[in-house]
């Protein structure tokens, strides 16, 4: 793990992670920094969406380590590397986290193109992050309960469509079969995706406070037509300035 001097300066108080196609959240950013994620003894993201690099900038007075893009364990890598950018976001000084991620929904009420923010996952991918380092942490409480409240909040507010569920997390890299989505909505979730769960379980026995949001770019399998990462890429692009006011708005 590399701590690069731009990021040890910066000091950041929140990072931030940009799930598919919502690297254009930045946009409206005066980025300090750009850090390959190479500079940070990272793989190159070889997913499309995914820029592959840390982004430090400010929004209001909160100083963001952004990181554009993440690595999935169904690039070939360990769940100790997916869970690496959490493990330099902690070690830079930031103590709050934020995870964003493209997932199909199952509950007939989540119109993709709108936001859920997470109550609490199914970790479906076999593996954790922990394993072989620390153990028994109380994963109870995952998702800060306080800070679901102040984006329920500004939400409600703005009004900006915001809603809640379970996010189940598998590896992937293929989609689901409709049978396997019939078991997910049987399970209790209302979204799926192959990220995510891993990085907050670290984030959990790192202590840092954790929020995450699904961007629904698509029906899950079995309840619309066929399925496509072009479509995800693209809803999650047109969906990112809805997130950005929210974000910015409970920020400040």
């Amino acid at each position: 793990m590399q701590i690069p001097e731009p990021l040890t300066r910066f000091q950041p108080h929140t990072a931030l992670v940009l799930g598919s196609g919502l690297a254009s959240f930045t946009d409206q950013l005066s980025p300090v920094a750009r850090i390959p994620f190479t500079d940070l003894g990272l793989p190159p993201s070889s997913v499309p969406g995914h820029a592959g690099e840390l982004i430090l900038a400010s929004l209001g007075a909160t100083r963001l380590a952004i990181f554009s893009g993440r690595i999935h364990l169904y690039e070939g890598h360990p769940a100790h590397m997916v869970t690496a950018p959490i493990r330099i976001a902690a070690a830079a000084g930031a103590t709050r986290l934020i995870l964003t991620n493209a997932a199909g929904s199952l509950n007939p009420a989540f119109p993709p193109g709108q936001w859920m923010m997470l109550s609490d996952h199914l970790n479906l991918t076999g593996q954790s992050p922990l394993t072989g380092g620390p153990r028994f942490h109380d994963m109870s409480h995952v998702y800060s309960p306080a800070w679901r409240r102040r984006f329920a909040a500004t939400a409600a507010a703005a009004p900006l469509p915001l809603h809640e569920g379970v996010y189940a997390g598998l590896p992937g890299p293929q989609y689901e079969t409709p049978a396997e989505i019939r078991m997910l909505r049987t399970l209790g979730a209302d979204a799926v995706g192959m990220s995510t769960v891993l990085e907050a379980i670290e984030a959990r026995a790192l202590n840092l406070e954790t929020i995450a949001f699904s961007c629904l770019t698509n029906w899950a399998a079995g309840l619309a037509g066929p399925l496509s990462h072009h479509e995800v890429t693209t809803t999650g692009r047109n969906s990112a300035a809805a997130f950005a006011s929210l974000l910015a708005a409970t920020l400040a």
